[in-house]
């Protein structure tokens, strides 16, 4: 039985790393963590937040995953539209769910990611 999320793995072309790293690293505040040495001549990189690990990996054939997505809870969901929107990206916000508030937005090579208000602490 599955007892946890280990990392999720999303793909890039060759050579998209930077563009990558700009909007994971930079505008979502993940962290660049160190590939095993194994698996660094492959390309790519790999980010963490909290427990959360992504994993960027370059595809000899990629294509943009613009239906399945990562979707990330994040703590001002405004304030990352805002950084978004100043960053040049369009921002999608849905309201087909009416108690998340929510946007999509492609990254740098054409991802689709979702991102999530957290919900008010209950107390």
């Amino acid at each position: 039985m599955i007892v946890a999320l280990d990392h999720i793995q999303l793909a890039l072309p060759a050579g998209a790393e930077n563009a990558m790293r700009a909007f994971y690293c930079d505008l979502l505040g993940m962290t660049e963590v160190a590939k095993p040495a194994a698996l660094q001549g492959r390309g790519g990189f790999w980010a963490r937040t909290g427990a959360l690990e992504c994993h960027f990996g370059v595809d000899p054939d990629f294509h943009p995953a613009t239906k399945a997505h990562p979707a990330f809870v994040v703590d001002d969901i405004a304030a990352l539209a805002g950084r978004m929107e100043t960053a040049g990206l369009a921002v999608k916000w849905d309201t087909a769910l009416p108690d998340v508030t929510r946007f999509f937005v492609s990254d740098p090579v054409g991802n689709r990611v979702e991102l999530i208000a957290q919900a008010p602490q209950q107390t």
